[in-house]
């Protein structure tokens, strides 16, 4: 098996674990270098865009302005 197909996916088209030959790749998040990583791939994105929401790096308060949220 070569390294690739050793990688994990997660298909959001159909919210299951799969090995390289699955979906498209438009379709999945990963590679993952194990099934558990890609299996809490979703937990994962979460985790990230609260982080970057939280950055005010990418909280521009223009941006705040904007949109009335002020």
């Amino acid at each position: 098996m070569t390294e690739v197909e050793d990688t994990w996916w997660y298909c959001m088209k159909h919210h299951a674990v799969e090995r390289y030959e699955g979906c498209r790749s438009a379709d999945r998040l990963g590679p993952y270098s194990t099934r558990d990583e890609a299996v809490h791939a979703l937990e994962r994105v979460q985790e990230r865009n609260e982080a970057w929401d939280e950055d005010p790096r990418w909280n521009d308060e223009e941006d705040e302005d904007e949109r009335g949220d002020r």
